[in-house]
């Protein structure tokens, strides 16, 4: 079979602008494909990265107080005291929010006391003794929280009630101690968390804050003391034996569905919920790129199809020529194979320089990470073969012109 690519690309330049707003559909198609393509990766490996928390088997309960004569301390003591005897209960912690809830305290950290250039931000718990159990965090060093080190509410200014005492993940002890151990070492917080420095007691797996979707999300500590009375509501995590989360659940809410006068409960359900709800916007976007590539890419493969159709119509006569001097049908075919090939490679050319420069854009933009060119080295073949195939059946169609079809034509 004699390609002739140097005939094949002397005819397209006298075509006109057909192929070449062809070779402009691929050199877009190819853009979004790689730009896309990464970024859905991305979405899927953020709605897929370990929490670092056995979200399967926990579940939350939301309660709040609204009478003065709600007793904050009280109620707490009570609830744990109930959750903890249901059967099949593993652990049950109050926290005044817990993780992937989509809302908590943030603070920033620092090794000397109104050192912001060098404050780390963190996400803040206060939790209880059984906080790590509860959520199947481990230690990394140092020690848990032991019951008599849990404070109670803060009230007001009450300097008793002061925090001395933090846990802190493992990347967030990298932040602040790269080159030593955090274990027995003094930290400060902005704002009111800690009037005074406290010390790190242990150092735990790292795990997500409040949310999934935050930069430095693994950035977590613990504080022992109960929720601020302010707002008098607390959180319960409840960590339940594998395979029996709806029984449990059913039977604590049948509990706290009973009527009090003085608090309510907003909600009772899985942590798997909060998980799944804050990667719906990872999920909808990952949708919505895959549906528009895919259309662009139909779009692109059409336009090939088109052209080589259209060219396939107005050539028979020469068809019909080459055919009765003694081309074959793969000659043909060959032909219309290189002309479409010369197309989607001008487009594939333009259309790296383009993807190039939208990932970079998108990088400085939305610090995104830059396009890895692996991705633009698996676009190009891509491209390649659907051009190819969009163009076979008019190839194969020409080729099936017989030159007495082809001088009739004349």
């Amino acid at each position: 079979m004699n390609l002739q690519i140097r005939p094949t690309l002397l005819g397209l330049l006298r075509e006109g602008a057909g192929p070449w707003l062809v070779a402009a559909q691929v050199a877009l198609a190819l853009a979004v494909l790689v730009n896309a393509v990464y970024i859905a990766k991305q979405r899927i490996d953020k709605i897929g990265h370990a929490t670092g928390i056995d979200v399967e088997q926990v579940f939350v309960i939301r309660s709040a107080g609204f009478t003065p004569r709600y007793q904050h301390a009280a109620t707490i003591r009570a609830d744990l005291e109930y959750l903890r005897s249901v059967p099949d209960v593993e652990a049950a912690s109050v926290m005044d929010y817990a993780p992937l809830v989509g809302r908590g305290n943030r603070t920033r950290f620092m090794l000397k006391q109104g050192d912001m250039a060098h404050a780390v931000r963190a996400a803040i718990h206060t939790v209880d003794d059984q906080a790590l159990d509860v959520l199947g965090v481990k230690l990394v060093a140092g020690r848990n929280f032991l019951p008599q080190d849990i404070l109670p509410p803060k009230v007001g200014d009450d300097a008793e009630s002061t925090v001395s005492q933090v846990l802190i993940s493992r990347v967030l002890a990298d932040a602040l101690f790269p080159d030593g151990q955090a274990v027995g070492k003094g930290v400060y917080a902005a704002g009111p968390f800690l009037s005074s420095p406290a010390i790190i007691t242990g150092v735990i797996e790292n795990l997500d804050g409040h949310t999934m979707n935050r930069d430095n999300q693994q950035h977590v500590a613990f504080l022992p003391r109960l929720p601020y009375p302010e707002e008098p509501a607390a959180t319960y995590a409840v960590r339940v034996r594998p395979g029996r989360m709806a029984q449990v659940m059913s039977t604590v809410e049948k509990h706290f569905e009973a009527p009090d006068p003085d608090r309510f409960i907003d909600w009772i359900r899985p942590l798997q919920y909060f998980k799944d709800r804050a990667s719906i916007a990872d999920r909808n976007m990952t949708t919505f790129l895959i549906v528009v590539t895919v259309l662009l890419l139909t779009i692109t493969a059409f336009g090939v199809f088109g052209l080589a159709t259209f060219n396939v119509g107005t050539r028979t006569k020469q068809i019909g020529t080459r055919r009765a001097v003694g081309a074959r049908r793969i000659d043909i075919i060959g032909q219309y194979i290189v002309e479409n090939w010369l197309i989607t490679t001008a487009g594939v050319i333009v259309g790296c320089a383009l993807a190039l420069a939208a990932g970079s854009w998108l990088s400085s933009e939305y610090q995104l990470p830059r396009l890895d060119l692996y991705y633009l080295v698996a676009g190009i073949p891509a491209l390649w073969i659907i051009g190819l195939l969009a163009a076979w059946y008019p190839a194969r169609r020409a080729a099936a012109i017989s030159p007495a079809t082809a001088t009739r034509a004349v």
